[in-house]
């Protein structure tokens, strides 16, 4: 390997370790959860410890397995070894290293490659987010990146194909929560019309920052061809579905990784991969294309799929347990000292209402 290419780990599973070890999962959208639960079983299945720390979000999100710690006093007890977070931030002052694992596939989001300098090592999933984050690295000096695939994902490529209860195809219509950005509010007619039809079976997921008023206009038009799905974990959905509808919103990227031609109204990250229209008329005609899998469409979703999260084997949540050991035993190269970030720390401090300097 050259000197500066970034570190990518073979898909082995790390052997059953014979000492209890601890970790902490951080969650602070209820999206999450499906995105650490992958990683949580592969901790499990070696003998780890697993608890989950939830900032803002229901405890409903989690099952009566999963243990939940509810206070800084408790995280600081429990004294995980390191702390796996799919979010932007992370409280410095809890115990061990932290893990930033991303709460998207993708590289479209705004501020994606923000560094806010809370973290240790970031899990990317390809070359089109190792390289730019490697950089990035590189600069600051303060946390390695090692190419790992992302751990929501591997459900997705380990799974099964789901039946159908009948012969119709299946939209899934996922829109992004962003006022400037969602397609809901414009679609909900044309998409009421086309199921109302019933040639296909259709299933709306929202972000769980959906405007609740765009959200309530759909769940008013359900009908036997149309329901709003509740579930917080798009694997499944994406498991059933035959094409993904959308805007612009990282289930595209989802959508794409598993095998799904995806239509988009007005997105703003276009590309051969997708098929985007500009008026709700356009929709009904543009899904039925999506549907017929066109062979220039799903070679740039392919051409998309090596640059963005090449491993499909289903092992990303491996691979990150095993980068995570290799910077808890230190066999990764020393990091410079964090910033100081004196205003984030505050405002992690203000959240949790804790106010000690450690």
């Amino acid at each position: 390997m050259l000197p500066w290419a970034p570190a990518v780990l073979a898909g082995t599973v790390s052997e059953k370790k014979t000492d209890l070890r601890r970790f902490l999962f951080y969650v602070s959208l209820p999206y999450s959860v499906a995105i650490l639960r992958p990683l949580q079983a592969a901790l499990h299945a070696r003998g780890d410890e697993v608890r989950w720390f939830l900032e803002g979000v229901d405890a409903a999100v989690l099952d009566s397995r999963e243990i939940r710690l509810s206070t800084v006093a408790e995280v600081k007890e429990y004294s995980p070894e390191a702390v796996f977070v799919p979010g932007n931030w992370v409280p410095d002052f809890f115990p061990g290293v932290k893990v930033q694992l991303f709460h998207a596939c993708g590289v479209g989001k705004k501020g994606h490659f923000r560094i806010r300098g809370f973290f240790d090592l970031y899990c990317t999933d390809g070359v089109s987010t190792t390289a730019p984050f490697q950089e990035l690295a590189d600069q600051h000096g303060h946390f390695h990146v090692i190419e790992t695939g992302w751990p929501k994902h591997d459900p997705l490529f380990r799974g099964q194909a789901v039946e159908r209860a009948d012969g119709r195809p299946r939209v899934l219509y996922a829109p992004t929560f962003s006022p400037s950005l969602s397609s809901a509010p414009a679609l909900c007619e044309t998409i009421e019309k086309i199921s109302r039809e019933g040639a296909w079976d259709w299933t709306v997921k929202f972000h769980s920052k959906m405007n609740p008023d765009w959200a309530a206009q759909y769940t008013a038009i359900q009908n036997d061809n149309l329901r709003v799905s509740e579930d917080h974990d798009l694997i499944p959905l994406l498991r059933r579905a035959d094409v993904v509808v959308s805007d612009t919103s990282s289930v595209i990227y989802e959508a794409i990784l598993a095998g799904l031609p995806v239509v988009t109204f007005r997105t703003d990250w276009p590309g051969e991969h997708l098929v985007d229209v500009s008026e709700p008329e356009e929709l009904e005609a543009a899904v039925a294309a999506a549907l017929e899998h066109p062979e220039a469409l799903m070679e740039a979703s392919s051409r998309l799929v090596a640059e963005m999260h090449p491993q499909v084997d289903g092992r990303a949540s491996e691979r990150v347990l095993e980068a995570t050991d290799r910077l808890l035993a230190g066999e990764l190269p020393p990091l410079k000292p964090k910033p100081l970030n004196l205003w984030r720390r505050w405002q992690a401090r203000k959240r949790l209402g804790y106010y000690r300097l450690r």
